[in-house]
């Protein structure tokens, strides 16, 4: 199947608007791609909307200590109710890998536990290459792979509209490649 098929939904939370910046330039490249996005921030939405798409893109930064954006924080218990199976799901995080590099985008990791339990299917990992960090809840064990794109806006930042093009380009393929096997 083609991306462009796909009714895909992308559901952000943010404080300072770093996420909802990444959001945008995510639905940007998708659109490029012909594919419309529907943008929602997760304060402003109700969960259940998640089983509304075909295709979902979830953004989250991580704070401090590894710490969850407090809005999807506040979706936690309605997060672990909802189903997602047949749901393809690709994610991305915001951290920073040299002031928090114990915890880069762990909080990613956290959205990968709970779509994992609600039978979505995970798309767009992204690989470690080029970033400098101790550990991640996002990481595969052997630190090789992120569960999805990893975002540095405070470290770095110049390389972030590239990476954007690359995994959206990435999730155009995984879909179509999704859909063959």
């Amino acid at each position: 199947m083609r991306i462009d098929a796909l009714k895909t939904g992308l559901f952000y939370g943010t404080d300072t608007g770093n996420t909802e910046e990444i959001a945008d330039k995510i639905s940007e490249n998708l659109a490029n791609v012909g594919c419309a996005v529907e943008m929602h921030d997760i304060s402003q939405s109700e969960v259940g909307q998640l089983q509304d798409y075909e295709l979902l893109i979830l953004g989250i930064p991580t704070w401090d200590f590894g710490g969850i954006q407090s809005e999807w924080d506040r979706v936690n218990d309605q997060l672990r109710a909802v189903d997602l199976t047949g749901k393809t799901v690709a994610l991305f995080g915001l951290g920073d890998q040299f002031g928090y590099g114990d915890y880069f985008v762990d909080a990613m990791g956290w959205l990968r536990d709970h779509v994992s339990s609600a039978g979505g299917q995970l798309i767009g990992h992204w690989s470690t290459d080029g970033y400098d960090f101790e550990e991640s809840r996002a990481a595969n064990a052997d630190k090789s792979e992120f569960c999805g794109l990893a975002i540095d806006e405070d470290q770095q930042f110049e390389l972030t509209d590239q990476r954007i093009e690359q995994w959206v380009d990435q999730l155009v393929l995984e879909v179509a490649e999704k859909d063959a096997a």
